[in-house]
């Protein structure tokens, strides 16, 4: 049984509408399933939501208020629309698209325009337009002890390692349920005690660059037991957001873990015996060379070739990273036939034009894209592909599952390198 203060029985009742009556319902139903005694507020919410593929099931003509209640809330009644919470500060995750370009990434104008009819709808609901998985470039940061929904598993790693915050890898309708009524059920990263460290990790080498930062994320969650909480306890050099995202974001795609704390840097682990809670690990594990050799080789596939098809931006990229692209890339032109994708969200592309670094990227024949990427656009945006040249980890070995062509994988400005070159040259 859980237990419900009066203002969820309200909702629960309906005194507040049907819309929260019926999302309240399905986070109730949620709480029993996991045995969760009692809800928690959250305050923060990111959304993967507007014409995402998984509801490709539905006919295209179907009407969104009828996919919204039988999808989001689960209910077999057709639910007018309400507003979300006013509590909590709610926005959208990554896209199905860009919200302007659809040519570019090969995908139809009446997809475009079905996504934009959604995401009008939710805007009504007081849900923000940011499409980003990457939602603390652009000012949603949950404070320590916040709770919060993300339905990006970047997000929450990097939330509750980083920020402090608590949340869960929620799925789409949990996500939405909880944007409405502002309640979760209080179970996982929500609980203190599950947030201990169980799995330490110590490193035979220090990882420094980008690449090594993402490969390390990537390598850590093969090695990671499973519904255990690794911690770091040495070897990382220059930490800052942007290694942190990659290593966040890959280690998210080899393992089910929601946080990874790093000694004297995440805010509960600023000694081994915090992060563990006092208590002993119950495992220990050394991290080689040969383990990252074993994930690289997981991640680009051997040979040289021609290439035609480079995406970089998996999670979004920052300003600061768009900016030192925007001089690299400087006067070239890419070949005939070969595409470069770079991925951000609106408001840092728009930080990037104004700045004039968008054009610099532009002017080559590359694209600077927003909200989506390959991987959720799925296969329509990259079928035609011969060849592809993926940076991180999470586009490189995601991708792979959409296509059959070779993906190649590396240093960013590497990635780059074969998009202005046509070519991926093994070893370089």
């Amino acid at each position: 049984m859980v237990h419900l203060t009066d203002y969820e029985k309200q909702m629960l009742d309906g005194q507040m509408g049907k819309f929260k009556q019926k999302a309240m319902q399905f986070i109730v139903r949620y709480a029993e399933v996991l045995g969760a005694e009692e809800l928690c507020e959250v305050s923060r919410a990111t959304l993967f939501i507007g014409a995402q593929h998984y509801l490709d099931c539905y006919p295209e003509d179907t009407d969104y208020k009828k996919i919204f209640s039988e999808f989001y809330l689960c209910s077999n009644e057709i639910v007018e629309f309400g507003k979300a919470s006013s509590y909590c500060k709610t926005q959208t995750c990554a896209a199905c698209c860009d919200l302007k370009e659809y040519e570019r990434t090969h995908l139809s104008r009446e997809f475009h325009e079905r996504n934009r009819r959604y995401l009008e709808i939710t805007k009504e609901m007081g849900v923000k337009i940011v499409d980003s998985c990457t939602p603390y470039y652009v000012g949603w940061v949950p404070m320590m002890g916040e709770h919060f929904v993300t339905t990006e598993s970047s997000n929450v790693v990097i939330s509750n390692t980083i920020f402090g915050a608590c949340g869960n890898s929620d799925g789409v309708e949990a996500a939405v349920c909880a944007a409405i009524t502002g309640r979760i059920p209080k179970w996982g990263m929500h609980v203190k005690e599950n947030r201990y460290a169980t799995c330490v990790f110590t490193l035979d080498f220090e990882v420094e660059t980008q690449m090594e930062w993402d490969l390390l994320g990537f390598t850590l969650g093969r090695l990671l037991p499973k519904h255990e909480v690794p911690v770091i306890v040495n070897g990382l050099k220059n930490a800052e957001i942007n290694r942190m995202r990659q290593l966040c974001a890959s280690l998210s795609v080899t393992s089910a873990a929601e946080i990874c704390h790093i000694v004297g840097l995440t805010p509960e682990a600023q000694t081994l015996e915090m992060a563990l809670g006092g208590k002993k690990p119950k495992h220990e594990i050394r991290v080689t060379k040969k383990d990252m050799e074993e994930s690289l080789a997981m991640l680009c596939d051997k040979g040289s070739g021609r290439i035609d098809f480079v995406s970089i931006g998996c999670p979004h990229i920052s300003l600061d990273e768009i900016y030192e692209i925007a001089l690299y890339v400087e006067g070239k032109k890419l070949p005939e036939g070969v595409e470069l994708q770079i991925w951000t969200d609106y408001a840092t592309k728009e930080m990037a034009t104004v700045n004039g670094y968008a054009k610099l990227i532009e002017d080559t024949g590359a694209a600077l894209l927003t909200g989506s990427c390959p991987i959720v656009m799925r296969e329509d945006s990259h079928k035609h592909a011969t060849a592809m040249v993926m940076f991180g980890a999470k586009q490189a070995f995601g991708i792979r599952h959409q296509t059959r062509v070779p993906v190649y994988y590396g240093e960013v400005f590497r990635c780059i390198d074969a998009a202005y070159n046509g070519r991926w040259e093994e070893g370089r």
